[in-house]
């Protein structure tokens, strides 16, 4: 896997954990009960983004490292995926 890719991966786990991670424990003013004029009661009274996003980055640093681990050792190839035959057959080399 080349740097970029490792990045790249790393950077598309790091949004989808953070977009899990950002409803959990979410106080909204409609639930405190102190809706400020002007604002929706969905909006978000506490959110600790500063919190859920360093969080965020060990959990995707955890699943980082497994998926690079697994691409590098080769253990899920492309070729696992291809179940109707379209790609050519390995030389004797590989």
């Amino acid at each position: 896997m080349a740097v970029t890719s490792a990045i790249v991966l790393f950077l598309v786990i790091w949004a989808m954990v953070f977009l899990v991670a950002i409803p959990i424990r979410l106080k909204t003013q409609g639930d405190v009960g102190e809706i400020v004029p002007g604002t929706h009661a969905g909006a978000p009274e506490t959110h600790n983004l500063k919190l859920k996003a360093w969080i965020t980055t060990g959990v995707s640093a955890v699943i980082w490292g497994i998926l690079f681990w697994i691409i590098t050792f080769e253990i899920i190839t492309v070729r696992d995926f291809d179940w109707m035959n379209r790609l050519p057959p390995l030389s004797e080399t590989e």
